[in-house]
């Protein structure tokens, strides 16, 4: 890895966990005087390749997205299969999550959070990337997640 630590310092999202994402959407609209996002829902393993804990997973959430300049708030609510998220709320109800960082080397990200003890938690695919959750909670107070563009 060229660069240092992950590879970036430039927070690109701020991860939120919610029990009912179109109440959740409610309130945000509110308090932020935004027009309602639109609720996308994740796609199945097959699709995503979704991994939680090194394990196959069905996990699926629907996500909506605030678009505030640099930084996008994501409301994220799991709604199958085993998960970061899902682990999340039942531990702590809603909250921030992570905090999201675009990444030009995902491997190379993963090999030096691990050497600081911030293990690969859950990762996935999506329509023109990959993302991945590094438990950084312990450290951190907050876990990161790492997105990368692909071909």
């Amino acid at each position: 890895m060229d660069e240092q630590g992950i590879g970036s310092t430039v927070i690109t999202q701020v991860g939120v966990i919610v029990r009912d994402i179109e109440a959740a959407i409610d309130r945000y609209c509110a308090i932020l005087s935004m027009e309602r996002p639109e609720v996308i829902i994740t796609d199945e393993m097959e699709k995503a390749r979704t991994t939680y804990n090194g394990q196959p997973s069905p996990a699926r959430a629907k996500l909506a997205f605030f678009h505030l300049g640099q930084v996008d708030i994501e409301l994220i609510e799991p709604i199958g299969g085993p998960s970061t998220w899902q682990a999340f709320l039942d531990e702590h109800g809603e909250g921030v999550h992570h905090l999201a960082f675009w990444v030009k080397d995902t491997d190379g990200a993963v090999r030096f959070l691990g050497q600081h003890n911030v293990p690969l938690e859950q990762q996935g695919y999506f329509t023109g990337g990959m993302y991945s959750y590094m438990d950084s909670s312990a450290a951190l107070g907050v876990r990161l997640e790492l997105l990368q563009h692909l071909p």
